[in-house]
């Protein structure tokens, strides 16, 4: 007989239970979350590529809050990734430490996936936070809400953000909902509780990812996600409210090449592929107005494990 309970189907897992435990609405006291530290270090990590207008506020808010006020965070590294602005500069006024986005094959451009594992590979902490640099009126206290659920529950290893939009409908964004959540749905059903899987603000123990391979480009942030519940199980990630958050949109031409990267981070890691390449068409209108055809390739890579943490890191 078929479950016909209220937002139940028979043939979905019960992520009611999960849900309820693991989705953190507020961040314990000041005090006990340093104190559940227990002589652990905490490292914030930014992967930037063009963001001057924003990356010196977001560093300089960190750092005041959660450095200079409450000894919550220990070290705040800036990834520079290809930038063609002053983002390294603005970052390293503002008091980061900012190393360059190691691609391993030079000729590769593994975009945001590089930029997250060259962060991994020169932290120094136990414990890291990976945040945005391009969110607007940044709230310092979205690093508390991220780490901890982690520093207190010894049992997790990967803490997701989500957080509403001014544009807010209740779920995630557009490639969230039109492409993540149906690869979801029919391939990793275990991870639908979650509110934004391809959030890129997270919490995470660095030995638990340390050893694994890093999606490449947009891929990264959901492949995080499928990792730590494919080898630790779904008790041990969470979930953490963020409120409101506000930050620039990408066009559609980047938000297709964004689908087609989360897309194939499924395929990448749940078929055990090393590299997805995708081909299509993309139209449009050049400087003339004219209508155009252009063809694009998409290449996602499984990039290597970031290995040893550093010993230091300098700018």
């Amino acid at each position: 007989m078929s479950d016909r309970r209220p937002g139940r189907c028979a043939a979905l897992p019960d992520l009611q239970p999960w849900f309820a435990t693991h989705t953190h609405a507020a961040s314990a006291p000041l005090g006990d979350l340093v104190a559940a530290k227990r002589g652990r270090r905490v490292g914030v990590v930014l992967p930037a590529r063009d963001e001057a207008a924003t990356i010196g506020e977001i560093v300089r808010r960190v750092r005041a809050a959660w450095c200079d006020l409450v000894p919550l965070v220990d070290e705040v590294v800036v990834v520079d990734s290809r930038s063609s602005d002053d983002t390294a500069a603005a970052a390293r006024e503002a008091g980061a430490v900012v190393v360059t986005a190691e691609d391993p094959d030079p000729a590769f451009d593994g975009g945001k996936g590089s930029a997250m594992r060259t962060g991994m590979a020169h932290l120094t902490s136990d414990v890291g936070v990976f945040l945005d640099a391009d969110v607007r009126g940044f709230d310092p206290a979205f690093v508390a809400r991220l780490v901890g659920p982690l520093l207190t529950d010894p049992s997790l290893v990967l803490v997701k953000a989500f957080y509403d939009r001014p544009t807010h409908d209740g779920g995630g964004g557009r490639v969230t909902e039109l492409a993540a959540r149906p690869e979801i749905a029919r391939r990793a059903p275990e991870l639908a509780g979650f509110v934004q899987p391809l959030a890129g603000e997270c919490a995470f123990v660095l030995d638990a990812f340390v050893d694994l391979p890093v999606v490449s480009g947009y891929g990264v942030d959901v492949g995080m996600l499928l990792q730590a519940v494919r080898k630790h199980g779904l008790d041990a990630t969470a979930q953490a409210d963020l409120g409101r958050r506000e930050h620039d949109h990408q066009g559609l031409r980047a938000l297709g090449r964004m689908a087609l990267q989360v897309r194939a981070a499924f395929d990448l890691l749940l078929d055990d592929r090393d590299v997805v390449v995708d081909e299509r068409w993309v139209p449009g209108r050049d400087a003339d107005g004219a209508a155009t055809l252009v063809a694009e390739r998409v290449e996602t890579r499984l990039l290597p494990p970031p290995g040893a943490r550093a010993t230091s890191s300098t700018s």
